[in-house]
């Protein structure tokens, strides 16, 4: 089994994205952090929405990517309060971790 240790994590994105689709509305999206380029993290976006998605959903896009999570790892939520140079006033964003490592065989 690889030891490799990673950081998810997802978060709604506001005001939309633009990698690795263009969504012009609020979305939550999810990327696994690792080395190299952000471009090149796996990230995986839901079609334009605020409600969370479940934890079934973020289980089949991390299993996509060729990633579970780390044996006894939970998602861990904190809120923040958005950056003033939105457009729209400040409110606060609910963002999510947890730890993953590789399947094995995946691709990762």
């Amino acid at each position: 089994m690889s030891k490799q240790i990673f950081g998810a994590q997802m978060s709604l994105r506001c005001c939309g994205t633009t990698a690795p689709e263009r969504m012009a509305g609020a979305c939550w999206q999810l990327y696994v952090a690792m080395t190299g380029l952000v471009s090149e993290w796996p990230t995986y976006t839901w079609p334009e929405s605020t409600e969370i998605p479940t934890a079934g959903q973020r289980r089949d896009a991390l299993t996509d990517f060729g990633f579970t999570p780390a044996d006894g790892a939970e998602w861990e939520w904190t809120e923040h309060t958005g950056p003033d140079h939105h457009p729209h006033p400040a409110r606060v964003l609910l963002l999510g971790a947890v730890k993953v490592r590789p399947l094995e065989g995946g691709a990762a």
